[in-house]
């Protein structure tokens, strides 16, 4: 299994320098466990998928005729992806930064906040990662997403409006984990 990220959704920008010339690198926020995550989507990507995008590749070539061959123009597709794909995780990795526990009473990175919608909205929970591995389904949305980027630096029992694509609500921090 591996997981995409639209470009939009890549990190924060740092210069680095390199030699005498200065480079746009982009920074990758992250907790340890998803830089282990993206680790373990890289090696499956070089050891399982581009093995079996290789034999397809084979397959396809054994039809025939390459400028008529549906299966070898999507093999040859699917083999970019995977490549860009190698390619883009192995740039998260080589410029991620480890979110640092951190004990403050306060929504930061890597911390787990519990709000309600109010008025009388149900609680919900998230865990505000960096955007190289947000995943609303999996309860984590990444610091650069609206609702986090308002809640971070409040603390338990603040009322905070939150402005969505959807429109302003205002929530109240109930924990802080």
């Amino acid at each position: 299994m591996f997981i995409c990220f639209p470009d939009h959704m890549m990190g924060n920008v740092e210069m680095k320098r390199s030699g005498r010339n200065l480079s746009t690198e982009k920074v990758y926020p992250m907790t340890e466990e998803g830089k282990a995550k993206l680790e373990q989507e890289l090696e499956y990507l070089k050891t399982v998928r581009r093995k079996e995008v290789v034999e397809r590749i084979k397959i396809a070539r054994s039809f025939g005729d390459l400028s008529e061959n549906s299966e070898y123009d999507s093999a040859k597709e699917e083999q970019a992806f995977v490549e860009g794909r190698i390619g883009t995780i192995e740039s998260m990795i080589r410029n991620a930064k480890i979110i640092e526990e951190n004990n403050s009473n306060v929504v930061t990175l890597g911390k787990t906040v519990v709000f309600k919608e109010l008025p009388d909205g149900e609680e919900e929970s998230y865990t505000i990662v960096g955007s190289a591995e947000a995943d609303p389904f999996e309860g984590k949305i990444s610091n650069d997403s609206p609702i986090a980027k308002s809640l971070i630096g409040k603390g338990v029992g603040e009322e905070v409006n939150v402005q969505t694509p959807g429109g302003e609500m205002q929530v109240k921090i109930i924990s802080i984990k």
